[in-house]
């Protein structure tokens, strides 16, 4: 399928699903754009896969109850962010630790949830792996909502996130609620997770969060420049993994998810400055430069 035909498909009225299922995987690419990158500087993948694990069984109880998806996922999320923050005050179990039982914990009560739904293999597939056709025209503004709230906290409180991303003990000394600015954070993550399972999948939802974000982190030192890339990446991967997987009857989801692979591959090798390439050609720094691309994140 040429892209004309592509484009010709998205405004046939018999196929009203196609730019519903385009116009939410752009607006959940952008959100986990944005978000992504705290995750990415933070070292905070697992966070985002145990998230994405911890929104199933508010899905599939919403699902079961013929309620709203997003606001069944958002609260299981938010409850187990708490749960694994609470626990975690016993410095005796690592916060990893925590995380690995809580949130594995949600997931399996989820798949439990969702067993005893009639239909059990379709819905249980969908919510894995995401779906084309499952998007109602409600959730089209719910997303948007979603995605405008989270945008505009994530821009709000955007110096104290970076200030506990860099320095976490420094932000303490300067007086910020590190632990009330991580569960905000962890509940902006699961509304980013939230939004995206429906076109991506609960399972691959994690890339989207990641890979925009790490494709973005090679191509520039700045932040702020990192958080206008991410969502641009995101969201043409998203929109090519679409075409892709309409033109050829592949998975959404993992269409996707491999375009952002392809794209992220590319970005490493040729990068103009930390791309395998640039690095080869050049001479070996003198020291440690870490440190100083994490400041300069700051900026």
């Amino acid at each position: 399928m040429s892209p004309i035909d592509f484009l010709h498909d998205l405004v046939n009225p018999d196929l009203a699903f196609l730019p519903k299922a385009l116009l939410v995987a752009m607006m959940s690419s952008i959100v986990c754009g944005v978000v992504g990158c705290y995750v990415v500087l933070r070292g905070m993948a697992f966070i985002g896969d145990a998230v994405a694990h911890a929104v199933f069984p508010g899905l599939a109880v919403a699902f079961v109850l013929s309620g709203n998806l997003i606001l069944g996922g958002t609260l299981a999320g938010i409850a187990t962010a708490i749960l694994v923050a609470v626990f975690s005050q016993n410095r005796r179990l690592r916060e990893d630790s925590v995380i690995g039982i809580f949130f594995v914990a949600a997931f399996a009560l989820g798949i439990v949830v969702i067993s005893r739904a009639p239909g059990y293999a379709g819905s249980l597939q969908q919510f894995l792996f995401g779906s084309l056709t499952g998007i109602p025209d409600e959730d089209l503004y719910v997303v948007g909502g979603t995605g405008i709230l989270v945008l505009g906290l994530v821009f709000a409180l955007h110096k104290e996130f970076v200030a506990i991303t860099l320095d976490r003990e420094m932000a303490r000394a300067q007086g910020l609620r590190v632990f009330w600015l991580d569960i905000v954070l962890y509940v902006l993550v699961t509304l980013a997770v939230v939004i995206s399972v429906q076109t991506i999948g609960n399972i691959l939802v994690l890339a989207l969060l990641v890979t925009p974000a790490a494709t973005a982190r090679l191509l520039t030192d700045r932040l702020a420049v990192m958080m206008l890339l991410a969502p641009v990446i995101g969201g043409l991967s998203a929109l090519v993994g679409l075409y892709v997987s309409w033109s050829w009857d592949f998975p959404t989801g993992g269409t996707v998810v491999l375009v952002l692979t392809v794209a992220f591959l590319t970005v490493w090798v040729l990068a103009p400055r930390h791309g395998l390439l640039a690095r080869r050609l050049r001479p070996a720094p003198g020291g440690p430069v870490e440190k100083a691309d994490n400041t300069a994140m700051a900026g």
